[in-house]
């Protein structure tokens, strides 16, 4: 049987970027144990044999705030067991399992290829899956195969998308990592690329082995340090360069970030081409779906590179972003792009262009000492397939915003409604109004008794009030005070 000859049909609509949240709503006894609603792993023994109101109560918060905790971390929300967790229907089936079926099956048609083992979880995404390889004629050189299937942003026709897939083998150019060998079908795509043992810039940052799983690389780490500001420079004006030249070709990525960019001695070559063929949802897309002017795809890349130059900078990515102030950087210079990219002006006004980046005083001097040529033809049929589905991937993230932008409207308005001073000043207008109406009532009342009063004192020869002569008020009542 060929590579995925008869694969599934369609595309994982499920966005696996989009951050999951849980709220513990109740608690049960259950055998001298306490559970709240999920299957949390505690021990299987009595909570120091106390099992009343507050403490259960308490535990419960505590619980909450450990998931919330989980839920905010960028790296540990996208990692597979805590989505699996907090979302068991959509997140059941096993992709290694499937990854290694594909994989297989490839293996059948190419006997030349030979897999070394799998390196399991070395990456965030949990629909990718790499397996570190080597050519059976040649036993020492090391190879890694990804595996990846389509995401909710493939909007290219299945003929074009295996066309451009096959295509990414012949791009050339000195700051993109070549692709050995690449194939796909309907449902998914297989890249071969040559392994490298100094690994990624994120590896460089992070100190980290390029075969250990992500989380155990990067989500904390002993020692935090940023790069030489010499690095710094060399590094973004080459990840800048080769942006400038995917985004003069049309061809869009929207996937940068620091284990996006392998380190090829002191030069940085661009990784995952085939993501935005794919329809992958970027690493940072719960950072910039917040902003609704951050909403083409050249705007993603330069908010993305934002990310990586703070990660360059200060050894570690931004607690949140926007970022208000920034830490002391080696030169102001750097602190000038940042504020550029990550700070509240910018993303609420929109990012600079890539030109304008390379323009900035941080890069302009950097002098860079390559004498290949890129190459990378696109046929024209082919570009318009990709102008297409771009604009559809910023038509999907703009209106990805706007519910965003409405949600956190309604949200505003609800807190504020609930709000300690927003009730007050309802208690407030509540009593005027309550005072109001008692007056209203009691003034009601008096003009009928002094009415009442008129009648019974004229007889019954006293000519009717006309509408038109108003009736002269009585001095003999007197009025019952309010």
């Amino acid at each position: 049987m060929a590579f995925m000859e008869k694969p599934p049909a369609g595309k994982v609509l499920l966005d696996d970027t989009v951050p999951l949240t849980a709220a513990i709503e109740a608690s049960q006894s259950l055998q001298s144990h306490t559970i709240a609603g999920l299957s949390l792993p505690l021990p299987p023994k009595k909570l120091i044999g106390n099992m009343d109101r507050e403490f259960i109560a308490e535990r419960q918060k505590g619980l909450q705030n450990y998931l919330n905790v989980i839920t905010t971390n960028h790296i540990l929300s996208n990692c597979e067991l805590v989505k699996k967790f907090l979302d068991p229907n959509n997140y059941s089936a096993n992709y290694t399992e499937i990854a290694l079926q594909q994989v297989s099956m490839f293996f059948r048609s190419e006997p030349k290829w030979e897999v070394v083992e799998p390196l399991k979880d070395i990456g965030w995404r949990i629909r990718k899956k790499y397996f570190l390889m080597k050519i059976k004629n040649q036993p020492k050189e090391r190879l890694v195969l990804n595996w990846a299937d389509l995401g909710p942003d493939k909007y290219l026709s299945d003929k074009d998308f295996q066309c451009l897939i096959k295509l990414l083998p012949s791009c050339l150019h000195p700051y993109i990592y070549r692709v050995t060998f690449a194939t796909a079908n309907e449902s998914s795509a297989l890249l071969i690329r040559m392994f490298n043992e100094k690994g990624t810039l994120k590896d460089l940052i992070y100190k980290a082995k390029p075969k250990d799983p992500f989380l155990k690389k990067y989500c904390n780490p002993k020692k935090i340090q940023g790069l030489e500001l010499q690095q710094i420079k060399t590094y973004g004006r080459q990840i800048l360069e080769v942006l400038k030249f995917l985004h003069d070709k049309g061809f869009p990525y929207g996937h940068l970030h620091a284990s996006n960019v392998m380190l090829d001695g002191d030069t940085c070559r661009l990784l995952d081409l085939e993501n935005s063929l794919l329809g992958l949802p970027s690493f940072y897309r719960s950072y910039f779906s917040q902003f609704r002017k951050i909403n083409t795809l050249e705007s993603v890349d330069v908010h993305c590179f934002g990310h990586l130059l703070y990660e360059m900078t200060y050894g570690r990515p931004p607690d949140s972003v926007p970022v208000d102030s920034f830490p002391p950087a080696p030169s102001m210079a750097v602190v000038a792009v940042l504020e550029s990219t990550l700070s509240c002006e910018a993303c609420k006004n929109g990012m600079p262009t890539v030109s304008r980046l390379l323009q900035m005083p941080l890069f302009s001097d950097v002098l860079l000492t390559t004498s290949e040529k890129p190459q990378f033809k696109i046929p024209t049929k082919l570009k318009e397939a990709l102008r297409i589905a771009k604009e559809c991937i910023e038509k999907r993230l703009i209106e990805e915003q706007k519910q965003i932008h409405q949600h956190r409207r309604l949200t505003r308005a609800q807190s504020h409604h609930g709000s300690e001073e927003e009730r007050k000043k309802r208690k407030i207008l509540a009593r005027k109004k309550s005072k109001r109406s008692a007056l209203e009532s009691s003034e009601e009342h008096s003009a009928k008794y002094n009415n009442s009063n008129n009648s019974a004192g004229s007889g019954a020869s006293s000519p009717l009030t006309s509408p038109s002569s108003p009736t002269p008020p009585s001095t003999s009542v007197e009025h019952a005070p309010f």
